[in-house]
């Protein structure tokens, strides 16, 4: 949450601060600043709104300098106004800072600062930093690196913060705990940001700083890095992977609907160099690495959250089924507090998106504080889960823009089947006839997902219908229970139409009492799986004169004949289902979310990665 961008050197600092917060607005788009030092003036503004908005107040302002920082905020402390937008200065004016988390014991800090002085304009626990900061440097008489360092030893909670100082316009102090920052290494420039989506298009060579790190970028100097316990540190530099094309919509209107339609090649992706469809076999190097751990393992824990947590849910169908081991399923958010039982034989697997999730850190060292072995499956190469796990899996589905996570679902559920399957086989739990079987099918899947696309005329026009609707069911049994959730709340998400999932059996449960003629009701109703207890289950939803949308397979005539609007998917092996069942749920939310004017890149009160609590 909340995006950060920096850059010195030789070129003017703004068009590059302005066109990496517009790169990183989905990470927030509450408000918007920008800070600059010229002529040795630190000039800030800011102002409530997206990006643009900044844009039309500065064009009025002096914008010149080649040192500034930039932010794009979704709010934790304080609502969004131009008060409460960073940067935030200093109560001289001298130092200005950009803060992405929260400072936990920011009330004790405040009350103090008052004590000395100190005047407060805003509601936010980053303007409390600032404060701290130059409190620190100033009755300490250090420099601005020595001042965030002393500063950060009295700070509890999360941080990825950046300052720049009034007369010293070739430094830029930044840190990080718990909040992605990455720097990139140009000639004679650097530049700083959350996530590496605003420096691709200068820099392929980068740093991601680590906790508890500060680094100091000087013009004309080599990048330095110190602990807050004042331990150096050596700068690892990576090689990016990603490619400025890929951050472009593409001829798309969105960011999700281009993103949708990319995953026939994000699932190739994810599985290239890992499945071999000639030599019918898998390969994930980091199982074969820790072979031992998984086969021997008692239990496995997977944690997760939102969209990661349903792709989770189908991690435990399949390694249970292939595998026969336990699995749970927990949220992270909940794990973490909870007091769990973790033993030195489990296995915990992370999943995020981002690799920064607040929560799901979190979990990961509780789960290591215990001994548990630590697998991360992650989209972001060198992002803090895959830092701070034994091992794990990279799922490629390169960089995801819209909030609403569409491609990164079906790359998660693609790993953690191939992870099943490999469990399985290595077992002896696993038929060889159905491992062949399922691996033969796995390679189909991206053209079978083009067959679905090739719908997306079709689910625009019957979305259309929907628009009306302020509640929605989705149903499904087995493997198709957690694409029922994912369906749900991708349509929640965008759409701001409240929908649940259910299994399908438990509708008579409580839910069944909601349906009427105006309560639309997703069924996906494949043949593979539990097809006629479905079918029962639509019956007494007709009976009751809902609205049925049913996702079926392919030829089937018994359940169209009873929907309302149908989508057929192809056939394919039970366990690969929701890889297909999926795509039309996504196409549906996005659709009836255009229709309505909705923001679908950017939902209201959502950012892309939570990485605070």
């Amino acid at each position: 949450m909340c995006g950060i961008v920096g850059y010195i050197g030789k070129q003017q600092a703004y068009p590059i601060l302005i066109k990496g917060l517009q790169r990183l607005e989905y990470r927030g788009y509450d408000s918007a600043g920008i800070a600059l030092i010229h002529n040795e003036n630190l000039n800030v503004y800011k102002t409530k709104g997206k990006v643009a908005d900044l844009v039309r107040f500065a064009e009025q302002q002096d914008i010149q300098g080649t040192i500034g920082i930039a932010h794009t905020r979704w709010a934790t402390h304080g609502e969004p106004n131009q008060v409460n937008a960073h940067p935030h200065y200093s109560q001289s004016e001298e130092l200005a800072l950009i803060h992405n988390g929260i400072i936990e014991n920011y009330a004790v800090l405040k009350e103090g600062l008052k004590e000395q002085g100190f005047t407060f304009n805003s509601e936010t626990d980053t303007e409390v930093l600032i404060q701290l900061i130059e409190y620190v440097k100033k009755s300490n008489n250090v420099d601005l690196t020595t001042a965030v360092q002393l500063a950060l030893n009295q700070v509890v909670g999360a941080y990825a913060i950046a300052i720049i100082e009034k007369g010293q316009p070739d430094t830029i102090v930044a840190a990080r705990k718990g909040s992605p920052l990455v720097v990139g290494i140009g000639e004679d420039e650097f530049f700083l940001a959350s996530d590496a989506t605003p420096i691709i298009e200068f820099t392929n060579q980068v740093v991601y700083v680590g906790d508890e790190e500060i680094v100091t970028l000087h013009r004309g100097k080599e990048l330095k890095i110190k602990t807050i316990s004042n331990v150096e540190k050596t700068p690892e530099i990576i090689k990016l992977e990603m490619t400025l094309s890929q951050l472009e919509k593409g001829g798309y209107p969105h960011f999700m609907i281009k993103e949708i339609f990319e995953q026939p090649k994000t699932l190739s992706d994810s599985m290239r160099g890992r499945v071999n469809v000639e030599e019918n076999n898998i390969t994930l190097s980091g199982f074969i690495d820790n072979k031992e751990k998984f086969l021997n393992a008692k239990r496995i824990i997977i944690t997760a959250c939102g969209t990661s947590w349903h792709a989770g849910l189908i991690g435990m169908y399949a390694i249970e089924e292939f595998a026969r081991i336990p699995v749970e399923v927990e949220y992270s958010s909940e794990f973490r507090y909870r007091k769990p039982v973790i033993n030195k034989d489990d296995i915990v697997i992370a999943i995020s998106q981002s690799g920064e999730t607040a929560d799901t850190l979190a979990a990961v060292e509780l789960a290591k504080s215990k001994g548990a072995f630590i697998f991360g499956i992650c989209n972001v190469v060198g992002a803090s889960i895959p830092r701070n796990t034994d091992s794990g899996c990279y799922t490629h589905a390169g960089p995801e823009i819209g909030v609403a996570s569409t491609k990164a679902f079906t790359a998660q559920v693609t790993v953690l089947t191939m992870l099943a399957l490999m469990i399985g086989h290595e077992k002896g739990t696993l038929s060889d006839e159905q491992y062949l079987r399922t691996v033969q099918e796995l390679g189909r899947i991206p053209e079978k997902i083009k067959y679905i696309l090739n719908q997306n005329d079709a689910i625009a026009q019957f979305a259309k219908t929907f628009t009306y609707a302020q509640n929605f069911i989705y149903l499904g049994r087995g493997y198709n229970f957690p694409v029922a959730l994912e369906g749900a709340l991708k349509l929640k998400e965008i759409s701001y139409i409240h929908a649940e999932g259910y299994p399908a059996a438990e509708m008579k449960h409580g839910p069944i009492a909601l349906i009427s003629q105006e309560m639309p009701v997703v069924v996906i109703a494949t043949s593979a799986g539990l097809y006629e207890k479905v079918v029962s289950n639509i019956q007494e939803i007709k009976a009751r004169k809902g609205k049925i949308i049913s996702i079926v397979t392919e030829g089937d005539v018994v359940v169209k004949n009873l929907s309302d609007y149908t989508i057929s998917i192809p056939d394919t092996e039970e366990c690969l289902v929701p890889l297909l069942a999926a795509i039309p749920l996504q196409l549906m939310a996005y659709h009836i979310a255009v229709v309505k004017g909705c923001d679908v890149d950017q939902p209201r009160n959502l950012a892309k990665s939570v990485t605070v609590e």
